[in-house]
């Protein structure tokens, strides 16, 4: 029989942590989304055609939605660890988990500075003023996005690497939307048409940051092996 102390030398610790690590990728997406979505259905004046959920910050229980984003941030940082070690395993580098990384710590961010209001939300609300909150909530979004397109694309260059061609054009279109959907809806003359890019981008981000966990989480023994 097997016993105990060589059943403990097969484990691979370092493996499992890793796993569990990148497990965190594949929750962070579905969880922002789901808790955004009942927050936006359920609070008054909330448009979805019309408001970015970040607005749902503001307003009787924006608390909600403030912990919702930096919850997702934590397990976002949690993911990126997950990919740098999944990575540097692969013989790859660490650049795709810091530029992760760094993006959960801008969600952690947006969620300190609330954004402004916008178009009657919250109900009563100006809407003309800008204040510095404001300005650092739409900056740490931008840079974010930024830095998780940047991420796509190192993604893509180790799936390349790895002669993963259909991986590394998936990463690399991921990371085109979210750059073009992020910034053409800060840019958009029709509000419903800008909300609407901004959501492809938002959805890009968490289909990319899932099915890469996923994928890098397959390219990880099994601890028990």
């Amino acid at each position: 029989m097997t016993s105990t102390s060589q059943l403990n030398e097969r484990f691979d610790r370092t493996a499992a942590v890793t796993r569990s690590l990148l497990g965190w990728g594949v929750v962070a997406g579905p969880f922002y989304l789901t808790l955004g979505v009942v927050l936006a259905l359920t609070r008054d004046g909330f448009d979805i055609t019309r408001h970015p959920l970040s607005l749902l910050m503001l307003g009787a229980y924006g608390w909600i939605q403030t912990l919702n984003l930096a919850l997702t941030g934590l397990m976002t940082m949690a993911a990126a660890l997950g990919f740098t070690r999944a990575m540097r395993r692969s013989g790859g580098t660490s650049w795709a988990g810091i530029l992760l990384g760094a993006f959960g710590v801008c969600l952690v961010a947006s969620a300190i500075f609330a954004p402004d209001p916008m178009d009657g939300f919250p109900e009563g609300a100006s809407t003309s003023e800008v204040s510095l909150g404001g300005i650092l909530h739409f900056a740490f979004g931008a840079v974010g996005f930024l830095l998780l397109a940047a991420a796509t694309f190192v993604v893509a260059r180790w799936c390349a690497r790895r002669l993963e061609t259909t991986w590394a054009w998936w990463s690399r279109i991921s990371g085109i939307v979210v750059v073009v959907g992020f910034f053409s809806g800060a840019v958009m003359p029709s509000l419903e048409l800008g909300v609407l890019t901004l959501w492809i981008a938002v959805l890009a981000i968490w289909g990319w940051l899932a099915a890469a966990s996923i994928h890098l989480y397959r390219t990880v023994p099994h601890p028990d092996a």
